[in-house]
């Protein structure tokens, strides 16, 4: 059995789990992740004490090494594991498979982000703005205490298209990259950047390692979702016009986003879309002018929605090729 079969089947088998169970309930292993993450933090993060302001350059050290400590071993541990089962027979590598569609879609949160912002959409179509709110302030960072109905919408909209690339498209990149070592490595860091990765006084300077680190994976994967909205514009859209709208809106508006990563895949979302995301807003109570995106409409309604057919349909375009190439590299299933 060929390895690009095995990672052809890791992948659809993967989807098809997270598409028909979401993520578990209990026992998922980033909630033991983030346990441990939290314990390293509380021993090497001194933030609020006085070498936080004074030393910056220590603390930014103690991050890097919390970030090696926390996903090395275990990467290292997903490494061994892989090149055992790959180097023994068939026997193992069938065995490789299964472990490969599970650790994959441990990875993967396309059913919870789908999820999320079905529930927002709720909540914006019949609920309160108090619940809107709620709603939204379970997947954004922002402080969404003030926000009113316009900022409400960008603001799901604005983390539906970014969590394409960190919760589908990275997984998936990195696993056709590397395989199960690529897959672990890139949700714990990720997980990492999500705990540390805020501008935020006990983060500012400990949480600098894991946020380049996190923007260094996602080089790749976030242009390739960029791309993917790009190209799935017009089924959204109906007009073939909507793909220049979104590379011109990715080439011209994406450098003055502070994100290397988020400004590619929310210009190019918004262009596709062809509304305007972004402007001022607030993170851990400070001030924060994020630069326009898209074009000058305002979200209604519809586009959340609209949204999440972009993002699916994304996905797919990007799915359903890699698959197609992994079969033809694979023999057709021989060799």
């Amino acid at each position: 059995m060929s390895l690009p079969l095995l990672t052809a089947t890791g992948l659809l088998a993967a989807c098809v789990l997270d598409r028909c169970l979401g993520e578990p309930r209990r026992w998922h292993p980033l909630l033991g992740f983030g346990r441990l993450a939290a314990g390293v933090e509380s021993i090497l993060n001194r933030a609020g004490r006085a070498d936080t302001e004074s030393y910056p350059l220590a603390q930014r050290l103690k991050g890097l090494l919390a970030l090696l400590l926390l996903t090395g071993p275990l990467t290292a541990l997903a490494f061994w594991i892989q090149w055992r089962l790959l180097s023994s027979g068939l026997g193992a590598m069938l065995v490789y498979g299964v472990v490969a569609s599970f650790v994959l879609y441990w990875a993967l949160g396309w059913r919870s982000l789908v999820q999320h912002l079905n529930e927002i959409e709720a909540a914006l179509q019949g609920g309160t703005i108090d619940e809107a709110r709620a709603q939204v302030g379970r997947v954004v960072s922002r402080d969404c205490e003030s926000l009113q109905w316009p900022d409400l919408r960008r603001a799901a909209i604005e983390s539906g298209l970014e969590n394409t690339c960190d919760a589908i498209v990275g997984p998936l990149f990195w696993f056709l990259v590397a395989g199960i070592p690529g897959a672990v490595l890139y949700r714990l860091s990720n997980t990492l950047d999500a705990l540390w990765g805020y501008r935020t006084a006990r983060h500012r300077h400990f949480g600098w390692a894991a946020a380049r680190w996190d923007d260094l994976l996602n080089l790749l994967p976030a242009r390739l979702t960029a791309l993917a909205f790009a190209l799935s514009a017009p089924l959204v859209t109906g007009s073939w016009r909507s793909v220049p709208s979104a590379l011109n809106a990715w080439r011209t508006q994406a450098g003055a986003c502070a994100s290397p990563n988020a400004g590619p895949v929310m210009c190019a979302g918004a262009g596709a879309l062809d509304v305007r995301l972004g402007g001022p807003t607030s993170y851990h109570g400070a001030a924060a002018e994020k630069p326009w995106m898209g074009s000058e409409r305002e979200p209604d309604q519809r586009d959340l929605r609209r949204a999440l057919v972009l993002i699916n349909h994304s996905v797919l375009l990007l799915l359903v090729p890699t698959l197609l190439v992994l079969l033809i590299l694979s023999g057709g299933g021989h060799g």
